[in-house]
């Protein structure tokens, strides 16, 4: 029957619609998080008649198919912007807009986030959370075309209090309560930024079909400015993930349905010989 093949397909593409549902809800309340979802298509079809032209004694008939079931089309993150959540510390960093911190792990590899949960490590370099340096301009603003490079402030602790304005310059006060400027974060877009890798941790890899990164300035509308003492918040909609939780529990109890009752037509086949 193919109505089992069809059914086992439904229940495939429901299954995968849940765990891509179970994972938006676990991180509901992780800061920076893009919510994901799933859509799906039909598969093949099989060709039980064709149709036929009509003519001038005959008229045309349509063509009869039989479809075997549904697959999953794409996952796609949902690249909006989360709310924004007030924590009252320095480093923390809103981007009010549509870029990505630009990120270098040990390695040298890049990586982009919307998580600015940043530090200053021992040595005086501006990293995140992960450990992962936070790229810019040292010492200097940017200007446009720049290379980031890593942040670096080797005497930061010669500084009173450090703070990060809405272009991402970072300045200090110094003994001498002279102001002194220690650097600028960068940020970086994409011409087609629903194509980036997820890569664990809230941070996204440069894909084939995104693009190279742009790198732009803070305050720039094409990546959007900073805010300080504040995070951005999961992008997860709690209301319109139980209701895709609902219509996914409904789609794969409706194919174990299918299934069920096309073994039972097979039973009332094979009880034809008692």
């Amino acid at each position: 029957l193919k109505s089992l093949s069809s059914a086992v397909s439904g229940l495939q593409s429901h299954q995968t619609m849940m765990d891509v549902i179970g994972n938006n809800i676990a991180n509901v309340s992780t800061a920076g998080y893009q919510s994901s979802r799933v859509t799906f298509s039909d598969v093949y079809y099989q060709t039980l008649r064709t149709g036929n032209e009509g003519t001038s004694t005959t008229g045309g008939t349509n063509g009869a198919q039989v479809g075997y079931g549904s697959q999953v089309a794409s996952i796609d993150v949902l690249h909006s912007t989360g709310g924004m959540t007030t924590t009252s510390r320095t480093l923390d960093q809103y981007i009010d807009g549509s870029g990505y911190f630009i990120l270098q792990d040990a390695n040298g590899n890049e990586f982009y986030s919307k998580v600015g949960h940043l530090y200053f490590d021992a040595v005086g370099n501006l990293v995140d959370s992960g450990g992962n340096f936070v790229l810019g301009a040292s010492g200097d603003t940017l200007s446009s075309g720049y290379t980031p490079e890593i942040i670096n402030v080797a005497d930061l602790a010669d500084y009173s209090s450090i703070s990060i304005s809405a272009t991402g310059v970072i300045t200090g006060v110094d003994s001498t309560g002279t102001t002194d400027t220690l650097g600028q974060i960068g940020l970086a877009s994409f011409v087609n930024q629903d194509a980036l890798l997820e890569s664990g941790g809230c941070y996204f890899a440069q894909s084939s079909n995104s693009g190279e990164p742009t790198y732009g300035i803070p305050g720039e509308t094409a990546v959007g400015s900073l805010v300080s003492g504040a995070l951005e918040a999961s992008n997860v909609d709690l209301a319109k993930e139980f209701t895709e939780m609902i219509t996914a529990q409904r789609g794969f109890q409706a194919n174990a349905r299918v299934i069920t009752t096309s073994d039972e037509i097979l039973q009332e086949l094979v009880n034809l010989k008692r």
